[in-house]
């Protein structure tokens, strides 16, 4: 039986293009890095390759990455802030193409930022696939895992959870 998700007010579309999971692959000596199987009907032919947040890489859609480019521009070019940040997410980023065998070129500057070494973990968030090298990765997530129950109540109090 499939549940419509009414009950929690969860769309069920929105849920089968959620990418979620974390998996382990390589990153062979041509720089190519293979999806895990269950992202490659998610992310299509071509995604946008991106400086991330806390020492990874963001992969995007290219419907996401439309979405998100588009917000980046309506923002004030006014604000330093703004500026600098666009400057960080768009100047770095690249698209790529999906082989036939679901791999992606990831380029040597964005490997060089983001620390990566041939062990990598990929990581769905919704929207998103986050690229980290396997130790840092393996640091950042004991680190969050001891800190869970407090950074739950806090989310709790702005009503997330």
């Amino acid at each position: 039986m499939v549940s419509s998700g009414k009950k929690w007010g969860i769309k069920f579309h929105e849920f089968l293009g959620m990418l979620i999971g974390e998996y382990k692959h390589t990153i062979d000596d041509k720089n190519r890095m293979s999806f895990p199987i269950k992202f490659r009907k998610e992310m299509g032919k071509s995604v946008v390759v991106t400086p991330g947040l806390d020492k990874c890489l963001f992969i995007f859609t290219m419907a996401e990455w439309s979405r998100i480019s588009s917000r980046l521009a309506e923002s004030s070019m006014l604000s330093a802030d703004n500026r600098s940040f666009n400057r960080y997410l768009l100047g770095g980023a690249t698209e790529v193409s999906v082989d036939p065998q679901g791999r992606i070129l990831i380029p040597d500057f964005l490997i060089d930022r983001a620390g990566l070494k041939a062990k990598v973990a990929v990581v769905g968030v919704h929207t998103r696939v986050e690229l980290w090298d396997e130790k840092t990765w393996d640091i950042y997530k004991k680190t969050v895992e001891a800190k869970a129950d407090s950074l739950a109540e806090k989310l709790g109090g702005v009503g997330v959870l």
